[in-house]
């Protein structure tokens, strides 16, 4: 998997290629905060699109963390993801 420096890559630019590992890897990336600070949001939008594109880990890891989240919370990140697939 490829390592992201948020301090010379743009996201919106990682995500746009649509590959599922660079999909699933922004998921883990925001479900730790590697970069930054956490945002359980982002993180389950993109492990729900990494899923939905084959990433078998994916599942695994937007279901531990759906846990941790409220109905509010999953909702909104499946919204994204499900305009995210839409437009790409």
């Amino acid at each position: 998997m490829a390592y992201f420096d948020a301090g010379t890559t743009s996201f919106d630019d990682i995500a746009a290629t649509g590959n599922a590992e660079t999909l699933f890897e922004l998921g883990l990336m925001y479900a730790t905060g590697r970069n930054g600070e956490t945002d359980v949001i982002a993180a389950h939008k993109w492990l729900n699109i990494a899923a939905f594109r084959g990433i078998d880990a994916a599942k695994h890891h937007r279901e531990a963390l759906a846990a941790e989240m409220s109905r509010e919370e999953i909702a909104q990140a499946q919204r994204e993801a499900r305009d995210w697939i839409t437009r790409h």
